[in-house]
This record gives structure tokens, sequence and C-alpha cells, in this order.
């Protein structure tokens, strides 16, 4: 659904160009036109020149062109719409939608966003000027943060009675609920959701206020952090980034972006000068967490705890390189700190970290090798292995061969020797296209790692199967793990109890991880889409090389071609099953 055009067409006439983008770069009046620094590229002599009676900018440096709705939509990383509700709102201009529904929803939103806002600033009011904030002060203050710190990042604290914010925001039960901010107790009266914490407020990448995280004080009612729910209507945790809104600039302009997983560790990061920083908002990286990343910069580097559970985390990453063409990368942060302890005790350390990270696979090769027992030829030949099928998880054999050398050199072992157990122990890998479909054991299957889509659709066979068992098959799960459990469960029928049994404990556990999933905010379509463009990428690239190899390229063209084009196709969520029929009808034709 879209704006009514006429508003669209008010919202260009009535935005100051010239204004505009001189929030981001000076400009200087030249004859008709004005003249400054590319705000899209780095350049030392101006080559950006606006219009402002045509409302239109030109860069002849980098050729970047377009009005005020394009220069918001490249400056802000938005889609259309949102670039011209950004715009409509500075220039006070109420917006219709082509569905009446569609304003009154987006009204809703603003009004909910409004209170979300409210909030923010009445917490940061409590911290900075009521007496009873001073152990919250103080307990700031011992981590390196004043009051210009907690102004920055809008900093607050909650009070501990139970309904301070409430009163403070004099609002309906629905919409305190609705906001994440409160609810009603069993004497029907409001409550606040948070007391007695250390709030810090989590904005969206526009910098709207839509949730907060908040931080048990050192005497404080466990848990640690407490944030808000994801049954807000503002919020979904899987999506939202913290410090998005204050690290988009420096991420585009340097192509990178940072990730750790702690409110503390961005401010941290910002304070120390890295200010490409986000984190996760109390869970793992998600899939659509990628997705968002991949907007702001091609690099992602991954700045976690430097203990096991961070580095785990770390490896679930892998498969999204190569699904959103994204570049991950590790920094090795010494032992036993975070970025926020760091950035404290040695921010130039923390600096040189981010510098020098590793790329992913290189930072799991080695970590693997200095587990490893190099003292003996069993130890050795046992961490090659391990190593070498680390890097044999890489798509590109260019890549992969580098690494295996790499490898061969630190264990003392012959590469040929490495590739040829390599070879001979990997999973097969198709090899034309009438190949049969690959099997996995759970012996092959080690290391239990499912991508996110894989997942949904698990959960959609197990919890909604009639809306999804008809077009799902084995060849459309290309993790190891996916393919087994999905396996497993048409063997079992999806009796959850008979799956268990069939599988190993670190099996069982993914599968309890799955059975518990709630996907009724999922759309079925949505996720076979998905699953079936990653599937066609991975075949169009397995035949490309099959074609190379074998100097076929006549025979499989055609069904080169359409894979490429399936694959451009199904990004977007189809309304109907239609659109998906032809590639559903190929897959199956390859596997009969």
């Amino acid at each position: 659904m879209g704006i009514v055009a006429e508003d669209v067409r008010r919202v260009r006439e009535q935005t100051d160009i010239v204004q505009l983008i001189s929030e981001h770069t000076q400009l200087r009046k030249s004859g008709t036109q004005w003249m400054g620094l590319c705000p899209f590229h780095g350049e030392n002599t101006p080559s950006f020149s606006v219009n402002y009676e045509m409302g239109v900018y030109h860069c002849f440096g980098c050729g970047e062109s377009g009005d005020a709705i394009d220069y918001v939509q490249k400056k802000q990383h938005l889609d259309f719409a949102g670039a011209v509700e950004y715009l409509a709102a500075k220039a006070n201009i109420s917006l219709r939608y082509t569905d009446s529904n569609e304003s009154e929803k987006r009204g809703r939103r603003k009004e909910l966003l409004d209170l979300v806002q409210k909030a923010v600033d009445f917490y940061h009011d409590c911290l900075i000027n009521r007496p009873d904030a001073r152990p919250a002060r103080d307990y700031l203050r011992s981590r390196g943060y004043d009051g210009e710190v907690a102004r920055q990042f809008s900093l607050g604290w909650a009070p501990k009675e139970w309904d301070g914010l409430s009163k403070h925001l004099s609002t309906s039960n629905k919409n305190l609920e609705d906001a994440g901010l409160g609810a009603l107790n069993k004497y029907n009266k409001q409550y606040d959701f948070f007391r007695d914490r250390i709030m810090f407020p989590i904005f969206n990448e526009r910098g709207e206020a839509v949730a907060f995280g908040g931080r048990q004080l050192p005497d404080g009612e466990p848990p640690k952090y407490k944030n808000t729910s994801d049954k807000a209507k503002t919020y979904s945790k899987k999506e939202t980034l913290y410090g998005l809104n204050w690290a988009k600039t420096e991420a585009s302009k340097l192509s990178e972006i940072v990730v750790c997983e702690g409110y503390t560790d961005v401010i941290g990061a910002h304070l120390a000068g890295i200010e490409r920083t986000v984190a996760t908002c109390g869970t793992s990286m998600t899939e659509d967490h990628a997705r968002k990343l991949k907007r702001f910069a091609p690099r992602v580097v991954l700045a976690y705890d430097a203990d096991n559970a961070g580095q785990k985390a770390a490896e679930r990453v892998y498969g999204w390189e190569e699904q959103f063409e994204l570049e991950f990368a590790v920094a090795e942060l010494p032992e036993g700190s975070d970025p926020g302890d760091l950035a404290r005790q040695d921010p130039a350390a923390l600096r040189r970290s981010i510098e020098e990270a590793k790329p992913f696979l290189q930072f799991r090769i080695e970590q693997e090798l200095k587990r490893g027992d190099l003292s003996t030829p069993e130890g050795r030949a046992r961490t090659a292995a391990n190593a070498g099928h680390l890097a044999m998880e890489h798509p590109n054999p260019m890549v992969r061969d580098p690494y295996i050398m790499q490898i061969s050199d630190q264990c003392l072992v012959s590469p040929d020797q490495l590739r040829t157990l390599l070879q001979n122990t990997a999973p097969r890998q198709p090899t034309s296209r009438k190949n049969e479909q690959t099997q996995y054991t759970q012996e092959e299957v080690a290391d239990v790692q499912i991508p996110e889509v894989e997942k949904q659709a698990l959960q959609f066979l197990l919890r909604r199967k009639d809306e999804i068992d008809d077009y799902l098959m084995p060849v459309l799960f290309l993790s190891p793990s996916g393919r087994l459990i999905y396996e497993t469960l048409k063997e079992t029928e999806g009796d959850l109890r008979a799956m268990r049994e069939h599988v190993d404990e670190s099996f069982s556990s993914v599968l309890l991880e799955i059975a518990a999933d709630d996907v009724t905010d999922e759309d079925p379509l949505g996720v076979l889409s998905r699953l079936l463009a990653l599937a066609a990428k991975q075949k169009a690239d397995e035949l490309s090389s099959v074609a190379k190899q074998e100097d076929s390229f006549d025979a499989l063209l055609e069904d080169i071609n359409f894979l490429r084009r399936q694959t451009d196709e199904l990004s977007e969520a189809p309304q109907d099953i239609e659109p998906l029929k032809p590639v559903l009808e190929w897959f199956r034709g390859i596997t009969s």
C-alpha cells in the first residue's frame, strides 16, 4: 500500500533540499547552483551540485543524483515510504494512504512511539535530577559514564515505586501495554514494567525510541537485564539493533559495522571512537539482523566477549556470508574481557582489535588449531582433520585451498593427504542436474547449525504442517543438520517423542528449540520463497561449476539461467503459491 500521490508531491515541493543536505555537508552558492563536498563519498574538491529551484542534486565525482526523497532514502537507509514520512514529519505534513486502514495503523504506531519517547524523557529526568537516583548515578560513574555521556545516550533511571511512570504518562491501560511500558496487576491497577533500573533507551535506525533495556543495580533484584517485551507493538528484538541510529553514518562511510552483545559495549566503543558499533537486544544475532546489517555495510566485525559462548555465537552466522553477500570478521579480544571493559581500560587495544579483525573462517580455523594437540602425530592428524572440515564448509574452492595449505603447514601433514582425507569424509556434493539427493548421518553432521529460514520451515512442518508440507523436499535444506532433521521428521510423521529417540542429544535439543518457537507471525509462503531462493542460488552455482569442469555449458545453460532468474524473483514474499510453482517443479524433476 502506498502514500497518496498528491501528498508525495506536496512533500517534494515543500522540502528545502538545500537545507536538508546542509545538515550533512556545507553548501556554498555558486551562480544558480549550490556546491559542496559530496556526502556519499570522500573527496577534497567540491563536486556535489544542488539545484534549489528544481529540487535535485548530482555528484560529478561518484554519480549519485536524485531529489529530496532519493537523498533521504540513500542517506538514512529508508525505503520510499519511510523517506516520504521522514520528510513529511519535518515539514509538518499529514500523509494519506491508498489503504484507509494504513493511515489508522500508522497513526496508532505514532501514538505509541510518542509514549515511549515520553518515557525516555521521564527516566532521563529522574536520573539527572532525583535525589533517590544517586545509586544509579554512582554506578554509572563507576563505569566511566558522567552526565555528558548520560545525555549523549539518553540514559535514565526507573524509580523504585510501582507506578511512577504510569502516573506520569496518565494513559490508558491498552496504551501502556501496547507500548511495552506497563500493565495491570491483579488489583486492576497500573504498574510499571521497569523499576529501580538503569535505563538504556533503544532507538530504531530512524532515531525513534521503540523500547528499553533495564540493567539491575548492584543491590537490585534480578535479572541482570530486563528488556521490553516482544509483545510491545513498537518493537521486535529479532530485528532491532541497539545503537544503529548512531552507528549508521560511520558504518556507511567506512563500509563496516561492528556488532557487540551489550548496551555498555556499544557505549564504550562509541566513546573509544568506534562509532559504527551496534548490539543485539538481549538475543543472539538472527537472520533478520543480518539482513538489516547488509543495508548499512558489506563487512560485519563481531566483537563478542572473549569466551566460549561468544565464539559459539559468532560461529552461527557463518552461513549468512553467502546468503546476504556479507563479509564477516571476528575481533579477537584479550582473554576475559568484553568491549565495554576494554574500552574503559585500554581504548587503543579495542580499536586495534577491531582494525585487526580476522576473516570469519580464519578465526574459526585458528581457534581449532589452538585447541588441538600438536605435540604428537596423532594429535596433529586429528587437529588437521577438524580444522580442514571447517575450511571445507566454505563454498569457494579458491578460498578453501589456501586454508588447507595453512593447516597442513601448522600440523606438519601432507596437504595432498589432507585433501584426500577431507574429500573422502566430507558429505558428497551434487555433480550434475540429475544427481541423487545427498544423504547425511548424525556422525557426519557433528556441528548442529541450521539457518534461520530452515528452522522456520521445520517449525511450520511441526506445528502447521498442512500449510507447507506439500511443497517441502530434502533438496531445499542446504545445511546437513536441517536436512537430517527434515528427513527424521518425515520418517516419524512429526511425532516429537519418536523423533527424539531417533537422534542424539545435540539434535534433540535443537528439535525442542524448533518445537518451542512460535511461528504465528511468520508467512509460510515467505519462508518457502526464501528457502527456494537459497536452494536455486546454490544449485545454479553448482551447475556453473560442473559446466566449467566438464565443458558442458550448452547443455546446462538453460537450467543455470532459469535458476538465476528465480533467485532474483523470489526475493519478495508472494501473495499465493503460483509464482513458486515453476521452481518447485524444477526441483521435483531433479529428485524424481
